[in-house]
């Protein structure tokens, strides 16, 4: 039998037989509460960005009301699958990328603001039926896997 190399998070009985550390129930409670609050906030993320959509306009985008939507998206891309929200997190990280894109022109057309626009109130129509759902709909109505 091998021993266990040092440092390692097992322990040993006293017939040498190795025995899991104890549970860190204090540390799965912390994490129980930060889903939770994750949970809690998923409904103002949505009404958020909601928010944001309605007062932007694709024919002369606001630079901060562009990057405000940015920054949105990207709090839910970083945190999203941590609490078991995966899809939700992934698809914020598409929508994210693709404004990060057209954030770097000095000139985009409305077409393509209005066509992003599409896409990010797609997502939020599925998002609130269940934001914690795997299967997102591309916007042709097939489900994504």
């Amino acid at each position: 039998m091998t021993q266990p190399k040092q440092g390692a998070l097992l322990e040993t009985a006293g017939d040498g037989a190795a025995v899991a550390p104890p549970v860190d129930e204090a540390f799965f409670e912390r994490l129980r509460a930060m889903s939770d609050k994750f949970a809690a906030g998923v409904p103002g993320s949505i009404v958020r960005l909601q928010a944001l959509a309605v007062q932007f306009d694709a024919a002369q985008p606001a630079a901060a009301l562009a990057e405000e939507l940015r920054r949105v998206l990207h709090t839910i891309a970083g945190s999203a699958a941590t609490f078991g929200y995966r899809t939700f997190g992934t698809q914020a990280r598409v929508l994210e990328q693709r404004l990060r894109v057209l954030q770097a022109f000095e000139q985009v057309g409305a077409a393509e603001w209005r066509s992003w626009l599409h896409s990010l109130e797609h997502y939020l129509q599925w998002a609130r039926v269940d934001a914690r759902a795997d299967n997102f709909p591309t916007e042709n109505g097939q489900e994504n896997i």
